[in-house]
């Protein structure tokens, strides 16, 4: 896979308090609801708003810092701060990772007596940190309504052991907005100041999206004039096109419909035929054992369109840099878990998944390394991960043959059972 986000570190950001979340391939949120599993994909989803809209509208359209920051404790904090470490451009390695962070201020403003009203002033700070070549970086700072644009050497060590110093070789500054994010402003840059570099982490955010398959809408025919057919939505509401798509990479389409064989075992094939006579709609059909006609999308089970839809992201042939899918078993037999986990690793090796699930059967399938254990505690601020990686395999070896599912779900591993939604 080419490049992937190693950490995610969030102060203050709803119930994220203060959690430090390591990312591999495939990382699966576990815990009940309201512990802060979603809270994790809304991180990512706030910081892709930034960049297609900027900082300011990110916030407002959030209802402002007050309903972003941290929900817990009798006030809102007065700082909010989101760090990235990832391996997304071309010098970066799990040694040396592309670095991003952005913190967000609150100050209060004096009250007015006759309107008494709760203002407050937001200042942002953020910076970015990139390996180049040869033991060259480039460090991009942003305050106020000033960036700078530093360039960084590593000098050998002038003997074993010696940390090498970082001295600043040139440097330059430009104003910017006082509320601008970088992440937005900075790919406007030219190559020779790290424009190259910022674009690279704006589009690996921006490409973000956070799948959970609307049954309603994918049922509907495809509507073949003028849409895209090769990116599959978000709610797969184009879901019929995309499978069309699909079916046109031969390799790709016979191995979805094993796999939707072996799930369904009614089902003897997936075709496409014209919607009301139309020529440019088409509806899926499914040719079920035992029945005389064919089954549209519309009169499939949801457990069926969810499957569908699923399997049509895990074999997407050009996926996004990272997706999350929220509670990936909800409608599904605990019998299609096992391949539905099996074919996440191998889409993983092309993108990177979040996963967020309460499901004991799915965890049941997982290895050690691919889940982080969330909990909640009694001040509303969410523990991800409950357990670090090391005590989570101490406590697997030390339990035999028990399934991780059970594991997690008798307490072991972790993960308030009781928690509630926020």
């Amino acid at each position: 896979m080419p490049g992937r986000l190693l950490e995610l570190h969030v102060e203050n950001f709803r119930s994220l308090r203060d959690v430090t979340i390591p990312l591999g391939p495939l990382t699966v949120l576990v815990g009940p609801n309201g512990v802060g599993k979603t809270n994790v994909l809304k991180v990512f989803e706030f910081l892709a708003d930034i960049i297609r809209s900027d900082l300011q509208p990110a916030l407002d359209d959030r209802g402002g810092f007050d309903e972003v920051a941290f929900w817990g404790g009798s006030k809102p904090p007065t700082t909010l701060r989101i760090q990235l470490k990832a391996t997304w451009t071309s010098n970066s390695t799990d040694n040396a990772p592309d670095e991003y962070g952005l913190t967000i201020r609150r100050r209060a403003l004096p009250s007015n007596r006759q309107v008494r009203s709760h203002a407050y002033a937001l200042s942002r700070e953020e910076s970015f940190q990139f390996k180049r070549t040869q033991g060259r970086g480039r460090r991009i700072t942003i305050k106020g309504e000033e960036a700078r644009v530093i360039d960084t050497v590593t000098e050998p060590p002038r003997r074993p052991r010696t940390r090498a110093p970082r001295s600043p070789r040139q440097s330059g500054s430009f104003g910017i907005r006082r509320l601008s994010s970088g992440l937005s402003t900075l790919p406007r840059l030219g190559a020779a100041d790290g424009g190259d570099e910022v674009t690279r982490v704006a589009d690996r955010l921006s490409s973000f999206r956070i799948f959970d398959v609307d049954v309603a809408a994918a049922r509907r025919p495809a509507r073949l004039r003028g849409r895209d057919l090769t990116a599959l939505s978000p709610q797969a509401e184009n879901l019929a096109a995309f499978l069309i798509h699909l079916s046109t990479r031969e390799h790709v389409w016979d191995r979805l419909v094993a796999d939707a064989r072996d799930v369904l075992p009614q089902l003897e094939g997936i075709e496409f035929e014209e919607a009301g006579g139309a020529s440019d709609r088409l509806t899926v059909v499914l040719r079920e054992r035992g029945l005389r006609r064919l089954t549209p999308l519309a009169d499939a089970s949801y457990g069926t369109v969810r499957l569908l839809g699923l399997l049509a992201l895990l074999y997407d042939p050009d996926p996004p840099a990272f997706t999350c899918v929220e509670e990936i078993d909800h409608g599904l037999h605990p019998q299609a878990l096992e391949l539905v986990v099996q074919r996440l690793r191998e889409a993983a090796e092309r993108t990177q998944f979040i996963v967020a699930t309460h499901s004991p059967a799915l965890v049941d399938r997982l290895r050690p390394e691919e889940f982080v254990v969330c909990e909640r505690d009694e001040h509303g601020a969410s523990i991800i991960p409950a357990l670090t990686a090391e005590e989570t395999h101490a406590i697997v070896d030390e339990s035999g043959d028990q399934p991780l599912g059970d594991l997690w779900f008798s307490g072991v591993l972790g993960g308030d059972l009781t928690g509630r939604e926020l």
